[in-house]
């Protein structure tokens, strides 16, 4: 249900699964409460990527200020710590003024991050680094897995014990500390002073699924392979390593048929949404709604009526 704050500030949040139209409905919300939308997709967030991410074209920036959408460089590297303080301080400073907002994207560690706060790690010295890059070449995985096994069993039976990147993050915190990776994960987190709404938009399996096949196709006819082939200098890129750029580069490489490619990318985007919706439903109290704009804006009025604004 929502959250209330002793303010008249809310923030609207609309999140499911890729492919099941939450800009859209959020955009004509936008609209119709004059609210400027904070995206919560982390891909949606680099400049260079317009088609492949379903970014908001020419004449959607134009009719509802954005936060968040092209506001980097695939150059520049950017993650949910520096999302998280970024967004919070533009929206700090956008309900110094109005008293409305609208939060949409898939990115689940994003939008669950911003509500409910991020975990605060110490900064990683060059000293753990150095060791587990060192351990990488002496071990790989097997030897990140074995030391997290014996200095932080906690951590060791939850995380993904395949996922380099998360039991390589893991070692460097606890080599820098001193002290167990999940040690950091139960401290408390900084709550918002905001009225949230959070609508999670979702429909039978089927259905999502014929949509995110369709929008495929439609992506490809908009010019999605011309645009990865722009992209494709730039490939080994962590912000590329995305469902339907890195199934045309596979293409490229001469891996594929751009036929295969294509339905890769249909699959692998059937699988995210899966994934999504899984994530969503584990974390966070959400009001799930149809993926239909009246079914939306009835809920949201009705909220804002019954803890209506000051004037």
């Amino acid at each position: 249900m929502p959250s209330q704050a002793h303010n008249n500030n809310t923030l609207i949040v609309i999140s499911g699964p890729t492919g099941i139209g939450k800009s859209a409905i959020a955009h004509e919300l936008a609209k119709s409460l004059n609210a400027d939308i904070f995206s919560a997709d982390s891909r949606q967030i680099y400049k260079e990527l317009q088609i492949g991410t379903a970014s908001p074209n020419a004449s959607e920036l134009k009719e509802v200020n954005y936060h968040f959408i092209k506001h980097l460089s695939i150059r520049q590297s950017y993650d949910v710590g520096s999302y998280v303080t970024d967004c919070r301080a533009e929206l700090n400073e956008y309900f110094n003024t109005y008293e409305i907002a609208i939060l949409v994207g898939g990115t689940g560690l994003y939008v669950q991050s911003l509500i409910n706060g991020i975990d605060q790690f110490p900064e990683v010295s060059e000293y753990a680094k150095t060791e587990v890059q060192n351990m990488l070449k002496s071990d790989g995985i097997a030897g990140l897995q074995s030391f997290i096994q014996i200095h932080d069993p906690q951590y060791y039976s939850e995380v993904d014990l395949n996922n380099v990147r998360r039991l390589t993050r893991a070692v460097e915190v606890i080599i820098t500390s001193g002290s167990a990776y999940s040690s950091f994960k139960t401290q408390p987190k900084s709550n918002l002073n905001w009225n949230i709404i959070p609508v999670l938009l979702n429909v039978e399996r089927q259905v999502l699924y014929d949509r995110i096949n369709l929008r495929v196709d439609q992506m490809m006819k908009d010019g999605l392979w011309e645009e990865a082939e722009n992209l494709y200098p730039y490939r080994s890129f962590q912000a590329l390593d995305t469902v339907g750029y890195k199934e045309l580069f596979a293409c490229m490489d001469g891996q594929c048929t751009k036929e295969a490619a294509v339905d890769r990318i249909k699959q692998n985007s059937r699988r995210y949404a899966k994934r999504q919706l899984t994530w969503f439903k584990k974390y966070g109290d959400w009001i799930e709604l149809p993926p239909d704009y009246e079914a939306v804006e009835s809920l949201v009025s009705r909220i804002l009526k019954q803890n209506p604004l000051s004037k």
